[in-house]
């Protein structure tokens, strides 16, 4: 049997679990104001329970940030299709355990295997883009799945918060876990091999993929090595290597910041109940969609018009990074709801327009054998800043003024900019120093 463009129904896969992945994390940000806390520290006001869900989260992103690194090397030693069982499948059995927490102990332990698990899914990700995708389309490939976060933020808060309407907390997160391992079915059916052997894959399809894999140098090579695989010391040693992990350590807490905190930005500084959040907290992530998309279609038109991937890696971050700059200053002082929602609309549609490209950094350096381990040690390096400026959040938004934390958004902007500029210099595939 052959399948006609398997590329992008790997994509979608990976897409589809990305948007399972972020229904789960999300559903205890829903819940928490309005059903979890009241039920679990009735004796506690909104400040308490604002700091319990501050501590709860800053462990989930620590532990995601180990996950980073430990999936990164999981994935190149087990391969995409393992790596991604694995993952996911840790991480729905830790969603439906959510229904057996008493407190903030219980909470924590869940909330750090779903961390560490869920984090599998971006340098599987990553790696899946390199094994299936072309250079010149891994930005939309990119942008796809990078989609998927947006709209599982679209579809979670709405669908959380009215089933929290009909259904007990516990039973929305045991339902939540099951979707998860559901997905498991077609994943396991439909990837079943790389491109090289997959016997689905059109000889086309085939060729296609990994011809617009090769460099020019790697053209007239017999070498089954298809590219430069460094040691993970080597790698460290690289600047280029770091300008991907500054970069990602900078921009990527500006996305916790709203991942975490939109409802009880809304519901402490405009107002929100629970019902309010569900019909129109989703609009911030509907902006993060179309920037997925964007990003990743302005990349691929870029070098469809003859731009290097230099040129193009660098317009699209930086362009995506000077959209949020504006826009988190001037949300710092809104004072209405709507244009709150609206200036979130445009900074996740700038953070998304960049992030696509940030995360391609790795597979435009490196060969596909070291994609994973680069990309999960840049994502460590981001959780441990967003759990860092997650843990912070709470002290720094005393008596509801989150004027500085928006202000240190429009600063993390910048940083990722310089350092992809400074760092990263020509972004090319990279070649042994000796060489």
């Amino acid at each position: 049997m052959k399948m006609q463009g398997l590329r992008w129904w790997v994509v979608g896969l990976v897409a589809l679990a990305t948007i399972i992945n972020y229904i789960d994390r999300q559903t205890i940000n829903v819940l928490w104001p309005e059903n979890i806390a009241p039920e679990l520290f009735p004796d506690m006001d909104a400040d308490g329970h604002k700091y319990i869900l501050g501590v709860i989260s800053t462990v989930f992103i620590f532990a995601y940030a180990a996950g980073q690194a430990i999936f990164g090397k999981i994935f190149d030693w087990v391969g995409t299709r393992l790596g991604f069982v694995l993952s996911i499948g840790v991480w729905s059995i830790a969603t439906a355990a959510h229904a057996l927490a008493k407190g903030v102990v219980s909470f924590s332990f869940f909330r750090a295997i779903l961390g560490v698990a869920e984090a599998g899914n971006w340098p599987g990700a990553t790696k899946a883009n390199a094994e299936w995708f072309p250079t010149k389309e891994r930005a939309l490939a990119q942008g796809i799945f990078n989609s998927g976060a947006a709209i599982g933020g679209i579809i979670s808060i709405p669908l959380i918060g009215y089933m929290a309407v009909f259904l007990d907390w516990k039973l929305i997160f045991v339902l939540v876990g099951v979707i998860g391992l559901l997905w498991l079915l077609p994943w396991w059916f439909i990837v079943k091999a790389p491109p090289e052997s997959h016997d689905w894959l059109t000889d086309d399809e085939r060729e296609y993929i990994l011809t617009g894999q090769k460099t020019s140098d790697d053209a007239d090579s017999s070498s089954d090595d298809d590219g430069y695989n460094p040691t993970t010391g080597e790698l460290l040693k690289r600047k280029e290597s770091w300008g991907v992990i500054i970069a990602s350590a900078a921009i990527d807490p500006i996305w916790w910041l709203f991942i975490v905190w939109i409802p009880t930005y809304l519901v402490e500084v405009h107002g929100f109940n629970v019902k309010e959040v569900a019909a129109s907290g989703w609009l911030p992530f509907v902006g993060a969609m179309l920037g997925a998309w964007f990003g990743g279609l302005l990349a691929q038109n870029r070098l469809k018009a003859g731009w290097t991937v230099n040129s193009t890696r660098k317009f699209t971050i930086t362009l995506g990074c000077l959209i949020m700059l504006p826009a988190l200053l001037a949300l710092s002082a809104a004072s209405e709801p709507w244009t709150a929602l609206w200036l979130m609309f445009t900074i996740l549609f700038g953070f998304q327009t960049a992030i696509g490209n940030v995360q391609t950094l790795p597979s435009d350096l490196y060969s596909k054998k070291t994609v994973g381990t680069l990309s999960g040690i840049a994502g460590m390096a981001a959780k441990l800043s967003a759990a860092a400026l997650t843990y912070l959040v709470p002290i720094m938004t005393a008596g509801a003024n989150y004027y500085s934390v928006f202000v240190l958004g429009a600063g993390l902007a910048l940083t990722a900019i310089a350092s992809v500029w400074l760092l990263c210099g020509e972004i090319k595939p990279l070649k042994p120093k000796t060489a």
